[in-house]
């Protein structure tokens, strides 16, 4: 059975290679696009910027573009998220989240939504970096003694939130294997006078700058070696396609709240 989609913010980069994502997947229909109001795209149909004709409209008219479907899929703002959220559970409609930036009022509102109505919230939707996430991990448990861990993580110069909503998941992970929680070992800041390095933290280097999707390396640096884990993207269409996988996943499960290890079947 196919799965009828909502795409939200047509006009954006994400937007775009969700739609071209949706196109190209046979289990999958644009039910809706949306977009904000005065966006050039409204009125449009969904596929023109693809030389496609699919009949559906690019509309800013939420309610009505989310009867009859089944999953909802954003990558857009915590703001925008949060009213989509809100529509959805109105609608009795599932959610696919890889917008990131959200406070933790807005996590804990994702979380009691997910009670009602399936959801996956995951800040990297890439199969790559799921498979990294667990591999981070997994090298905090080995390398636990005597190894500084750090992030480094760079993005292109129009993103709006540091660190990386990737970066600190990767930071979690790396907490979670020293069995710690990050927000009592995290560093995200240098400057000045800091003095020495203080053991079983885990540090953050934010780089911003032209055109870069998205790069994630996690530092493992011991006396005499120094292990990196990295991932780097090239294309948006790694995340386009992992989140669509993860709407298709959604159409099975009645409730819950799903990141994108419960899609790909990486938790033990």
């Amino acid at each position: 059975m196919k799965t009828n989609v909502v795409i939200t913010g047509v006009s954006g980069r994400m937007g775009m290679a969700l739609l071209e994502g949706v196109f190209a997947d046979d289990d999958l229909t644009l039910h809706a696009a949306i977009d904000r109001d005065g966006s050039a795209l409204i009125g449009q149909d969904a596929g023109a910027q693809f030389g496609i004709n699919t009949g559906v409209t690019v509309s800013s008219d939420l309610a009505s573009a989310l009867k009859g479907a089944d999953v909802l899929v954003d990558f857009t703002r915590p703001e925008a998220a949060m009213q989509y959220l809100t529509a959805c559970q109105q609608a009795g409609v599932k959610m696919v989240i890889g917008t990131t930036g959200f406070n933790e009022e807005e996590k804990a509102k994702i979380a009691a939504a997910a009670k009602q109505h399936a959801v996956v919230f995951a800040p990297n939707m890439s199969v790559g970096v799921t498979l990294l996430i667990n591999l981070v991990e997994q090298a905090a448990k080995v390398l636990d003694e005597g190894y500084d861990i750090e992030v480094v993580e760079m993005h292109h110069r129009h993103k709006v939130d540091a660190p990386s909503g990737t970066a600190l998941r990767l930071g979690e992970a790396a907490a979670q294997g020293l069995g710690q929680d990050l927000k009592d070992c995290a560093v995200y800041a240098r400057e000045g006078v800091t003095g020495e390095r203080e053991a079983g933290k885990i540090g953050f280097a934010t780089l911003r700058g032209g055109d870069v999707v998205g790069d994630h390396t996690v530092v493992y640096a011991g006396t005499g070696e120094r292990v990196e884990i990295t991932h780097k993207a090239s294309s948006r269409a790694t995340f386009a396609l992992g989140a669509l996988r993860a709407a298709k996943f959604l159409n099975e499960k009645p409730q819950g709240l799903y990141d994108m290890r419960d899609v790909l079947g990486l938790k033990s």
